[in-house]
Parts: structure tokens; sequence; C-alpha cells
């Protein structure tokens, strides 16, 4: 048997050393999204742990406890720095070793470096209080924060040439962006509320009697709040099914990382769904095993097969 063997073009030690520390970053920062990304090829995976480094940075800014004024600063300082990358204009010695690493990573492949824009966009309405009346009005925000990671993660992936309907892959990946949001939104409902933020929409929260928001360990009397959890993990499931139509049209391994990705939220939907109170009282995770699980289900293809079945019987 003859086995094939990764071969990617030579990196100079500054750059490794950028994507070591963006790598560094992810391993401990993002434990959700490092189990996916460590299925992809070197070459992916380093340009992932320099999207997520810098994603990072965004967020960081937006959830620190600066004032407002100067968090606003420091983002368009950030999209400052990102029009450097853009226009080529960090070299590798730079002392900033996420901007070496986007910079490279965006050389080697096509990645909408626009969508790190829309992710700072999002962090600006975070900053400013921005509230939801409507699921439309969310989306924006959502598809801001999440659905311009999937556009740019897919920028890394790529689409296998000749799949079929691949002028779709960028629209399923923003949904996707979306399903995941929405399940880290119903996570956080309660950490959320405690820094003073709430992201789900004002009329479905009139609607389960649950204005009066989530500052304890319980629901708002008179609430139904396993209703509004239920109807948002609805939601969040059409979003999930819709998104994972772009897994056949990506390679295997990129399939896998993103199988492995929405696996594990689709499992913290699925406890959410279970005990909706759950939310109230602590974070909602998965222990490490049934990660381990759900990334080598995604490496089997499984999922990908699920949805090409799906699909053939739809246009039979």
């Amino acid at each position: 048997m003859i086995r094939t063997v990764e071969l990617t073009p030579p990196v100079s030690a500054p750059v490794l050393a950028a994507y070591s520390y963006c790598e560094t970053v992810t391993g401990q920062q993002a434990k959700n999204f490092a189990y996916g990304i460590r299925l992809l090829p070197t070459s992916k995976r380093r340009a992932m742990s320099a999207l997520y480094a810098f994603s990072r940075r965004v967020d960081d800014i937006g959830d620190g406890t600066l004032a407002d004024e100067v968090k606003l600063a420091r983002l368009e300082d950030t999209r400052a720095l990102l029009t450097r990358v853009r226009e080529g204009g960090v070299d590798e010695d730079d002392t900033d070793p996420v901007a070496v690493a986007l910079t490279h990573a965006a050389a080697a492949f096509p990645i909408p470096l626009d969508g790190l824009d829309e992710l700072i966009d999002g962090v600006q309405m975070d900053v400013r209080g921005e509230v939801y009346e409507t699921w439309d009005d969310l989306k924006v925000y959502c598809r801001c924060v999440a659905g311009a990671i999937g556009r740019l993660s897919l920028g890394v992936f790529g689409a296998e040439p000749g799949a079929r309907g691949s002028e779709r892959a960028s629209e399923y990946a923003d949904t996707l962006g979306l399903a995941l949001q929405l399940t880290n939104i119903l996570r956080d409902v309660r950490e959320d509320a405690e820094t003073g933020r709430t992201y789900l929409p004002a009329d479905d929260l009139a609607k389960f009697g649950c204005s009066a928001g989530f500052d304890g360990p319980t629901p708002p009397e008179g609430s139904d709040f396993a209703g509004l959890v239920h109807f948002e993990v609805r939601r969040a499931r059409a979003l999930f099914a819709e998104g994972y139509r772009l897994l056949p049209m990506l390679d295997r391994r990129s399939g896998a990382c993103v199988a492995a990705m929405a696996g594990i939220y689709r499992r913290l939907l699925d406890r959410i769904e279970r005990d909706p109170e759950a939310v109230l009282r602590g974070r909602v995770s998965l222990p490490g095993r049934e990660k381990a699980y759900v990334a080598v289900r995604g490496l089997s293809g499984l999922d990908a097969r699920n949805v090409t079945r799906r699909t053939v019987r739809r246009r039979a």
C-alpha cells in the first residue's frame, strides 16, 4: 500500500513562529474550534489558526473591561491593521505575529478578508449595546460575527471542483455560521445577561413572557422559558439542516473539520433542548470524549454522505 505524503510549500522561520503563536492561542482559547481544525492538513490548519487568532483579538476587545470609547478606538486600530494585511503592508519580521500569519495565509488562500471587517462591525454593535427586535435584526448581527467566519473559512477550505451546487457554497457556509451563533446565544444566555447583553429577539422574548430577562438561575416568574428555548432550537436546527448542504462540496478533510465543529454544536443544542433551564444554571458543554467521537464521525464522512443521500431523495 502506497501512502501519500502531504507536501507543503516551504515557510520561513518568522512565519512559522507566527503560525505557532496563532495555533497556541487557538488551542488554549477555542476548544471546540481546535477539535475541528486539527483534522485539516498543515497549511489549512495554520491558516485557520491565523483567522481564529485575529478574530479572538477582535472579540477580546469587545468583551474586555475598557470604556466603550476606548474599545471603539481599538477596534478601529484593528481595522487599520487589517487594511495593512490586505494591502500587503506587513513584513515577515513584523512584531505582530497574528498580522504576519494572517498576511501569509491570505497570500496562500483566497480568503475574503472583508469578512473580518464584518466581524469588527458586529463587535462594534456589541459595544454600542444594540438590541434586536426581530429575528431579521438578529440575523444581521449573526452574519457579521459568525456568517462571515463561515465565508472566511470557506476561502481556506475551497469547494471541490465540479461539486454540484458549489455556486451556493458561500451561502451555506454563512448559514452554518448563523446556526453556530444561535446555539452560542442560547448556551450563553445567562452569562450575557450578567454583562447587560440580550441577543434573543425582543419579540420572541415577549411571546414567551421572558422580557424581564435572565438575571438568575431560574426563569422569569410566569414565563414559558422552555417554550422559548424549544422555539429557538427549532430555528437553529433548520439553519443547521440548510448549512450542512455545504459538506458534500468540500474535500474529505475540510468536510471532516466542518462536520466536527458543527457536530459539537448540534450536540450542545440537543443538551439544551433536553434541559432548557440548564443554560440559566451554568455553561452547557460536552466532555472531551464526546467531542473526540464527533471528530471521528466527521472524519468518516458519514455526515456528508447523509446530506448527499437526503439531497438525492429530494430530487428523485
